[in-house]
């Protein structure tokens, strides 16, 4: 017996699926990396999150950071992009003290 999965994403995610699929050549690829996109902001706006991704320079980050508002708003200048607008997430590095961003189809591991 054959279980088929459905699998339902709004806009955003499918969005970002779609950047993921292009810069992977591999569109299941761009719809699982795109939910671990979905898990890390939601996590990241809820508080500290604990995630695992590539570098620009090839090398594996393990990351804690947060989007939780006060800390973002005091810490905001005003003057960056949203990181959807660049295909990335932007979060604030808690153990590094500054702003750090990941293109999304670098993301690893969630925790």
């Amino acid at each position: 017996m054959t279980m088929n999965t459905l699998v339902v994403i709004n806009g955003m995610t499918a969005r970002r699926a779609n950047v993921i699929a292009h810069r992977t050549g591999s569109a299941a690829m761009g719809v699982v990396k795109a939910q671990m996109i979905d898990l890390l902001k939601a996590k990241l706006q809820s508080g500290v999150a604990h995630f695992i991704y590539i570098k620009k320079d090839g090398s594996i980050r393990e990351a804690w950071g947060t989007c939780a508002g006060n800390l973002m708003r005091a810490t905001q200048n005003g003057r960056g992009v949203f990181g959807d607008a660049v295909n990335t997430v932007k979060y604030w590095d808690t153990m590094a003290g500054g702003y750090r961003s990941l293109r999304y189809e670098n993301l690893v591991q969630v925790f």
